[in-house]
């Protein structure tokens, strides 16, 4: 999920195995941006909180927003004592939203599907469709706000740093 808008990004569904989700966030970040050097941040909960996770994710250059176990923790100092850490510890709660969309109105609670390629590719759909519904109430607030979103302030600031 982009933290700014809402929106899904990527999604996956797999197996529940007790690694599956972090094989799975793995794999969307390396197909998201392969043998990128740019780096990006990814949150998450207490269960994406071990030492190999973490490990893979700073050798791929992103930064770990991983909520902190209370004992035994893989993030340490130099990811928590910036202010976006906690912007995106604070942002990370919105990611159930989609979730509970899918469920109360995508009919993802009880699937009818059997099968995990027809259930993902179900699950998929959904999120999109998700992005969907969000998208009228985003655009109204960006034409409400005279079309200076975030795309038009960042316009301003290149426009402003090539005059100087």
């Amino acid at each position: 999920m982009e933290n700014r808008s809402g929106l899904v990004v990527q999604g996956d569904l797999t197996q529940a195995d007790g690694h599956a989700e972090q094989r799975a966030a793995l794999g969307m970040i390396h197909d998201h941006c392969p043998g990128s050097t740019r780096r990006l941040t990814l949150g998450a909960d207490k269960g994406y909180d071990s030492a190999d996770f973490v490990r893979d994710l700073r050798q791929a250059c992103v930064t770990p927003h991983v909520a902190q176990k209370a004992r035994h923790s893989a993030i340490d100092g130099r990811t928590t004592r910036h202010a976006g850490y906690a912007l995106s510890q604070k942002h990370r709660k919105r990611i159930e939203e989609p979730f509970g969309w899918a469920k109360a109105v995508g009919g993802i609670a009880q699937t009818v599907y059997r099968g995990l390629e027809r259930v993902r590719c179900r699950f998929i759909l959904t999120m999109a469709a998700n992005n969907l519904a969000r998208l009228p109430r985003m655009l109204a607030g960006w034409c409400r706000r005279g079309g200076s979103g975030a795309f038009a302030e960042r316009q301003r600031v290149r426009t402003h740093r090539h005059d100087i």
